[in-house]
C-alpha cells in the first residue's frame, strides 16, 4: 500500500531534480546520496498511521525547496538493512543527509513549521 507519490531514481535524468520525492531503496541509496548533496528521507511503512500524517508535509516541502533540498521516501519494511544502518528505532523518522553523511534524524510527527525550521538550519 502506497499513500504517497514518489519517483524511482531510474526516472530522474542525471543532473535534474526529481519532480516528486525520490523512492529510496537499499540498492539506489548510494547513487541518490552521491547525486543530491542535501537529501531528506522520510522513513515510513504502510502500516504506520503517524507516517501518513507527515507525508503531505514532506510532499509540500519537496515542492517548496526543489533545487535546494531533495526529498525521498524509504519504506523501512522493504529496506530493513538500510533502516538498521541508520539506527531507525521508530517511524516516522526523517533522515537528514548532507554530502553523503547522516547529520540528523527527526523522529515522530511534527508540524510543518518545526520540520522546516530544523531542515533550514542545515542550509
Amino acid at each position: 500500500m502506497r499513500f504517497m507519490n514518489f519517483q524511482p531514481l531510474s526516472q530522474v535524468p542525471e543532473g535534474q531534480d526529481p519532480e516528486l520525492p525520490v523512492e529510496v531503496t537499499e540498492s539506489d541509496y548510494p547513487e541518490i546520496a552521491k547525486r543530491y548533496p542535501f537529501l531528506v528521507i522520510d522513513c515510513w511503512a504502510p502500516w504506520c498511521g503517524p507516517c501518513k500524517q507527515i507525508t503531505p508535509i514532506v510532499e509540500q516541502l519537496h515542492q517548496q525547496y526543489k533545487g535546494t533540498m531533495t526529498f525521498g521516501f524509504l519504506n523501512t519494511d522493504e529496506n530493513q538493512e538500510l533502516a538498521m544502518e541508520f539506527g531507525i528505532m521508530g517511524i516516522p523518522t526523517v533522515l537528514v543527509i548532507k554530502e553523503g553523511k547522516h547529520v540528523d534524524s527527526l523522529v515522530g510527527v511534527m508540524p510543518k513549521a518545526e520540520m522546516e525550521r530544523r531542515l533550514k538550519g542545515y542550509l
